[in-house]
């Protein structure tokens, strides 16, 4: 099936390029992008496990990492102390920042160029029904 083909290559793909160019891992940027659309640039834990598609647990060690690189700090939920909240820092603000055009033009060249306008709105609708409810959170 076409559709199970692309779900394997284009992560694949997207993964190679931000690792050779950026020196990061797709789902780290993910974070990092998700993160930075966010008011505050800052998210409960569990929120931003939903909105870059990835386990609580799997979040747990990326953010630890991205700590580590000074890119992410992490707090206590003001609100629920049981809960913590991610803040991306300046310096992973400028991560992302030299990170996107590469990823943005590989997008583009994988995706985006080789689809109509037609073919990008209907791309658009397929994927509102095939995600969860919330999962753009």
């Amino acid at each position: 099936m076409n559709l199970v083909q692309v779900l394997m290559v284009l992560p694949t793909a997207l993964d190679q390029q931000l690792r050779e160019d950026a020196g990061l891992p797709h789902a780290y940027y993910m974070i990092l992008a998700t993160l930075s659309g966010r008011p505050g640039r800052a998210m409960r834990m569990t929120q931003l496990a939903r909105g870059s598609g990835t386990t609580t647990t799997r979040l747990s060690h990326a953010v630890t990492a991205l700590e580590q690189r000074g890119w992410i700090r992490r707090y206590p939920c003001p609100s629920d102390k049981r809960g913590q909240i991610a803040e991306l820092t300046d310096e992973g603000m400028a991560a992302l920042r030299a990170a996107a055009p590469g990823h943005v033009s590989e997008v583009r060249r994988l995706v985006f160029d080789r689809l109509t306008d037609e073919d990008v709105t209907h791309l658009r609708e397929i994927a509102a029904k095939l995600l969860p409810p919330g999962a753009d959170a």
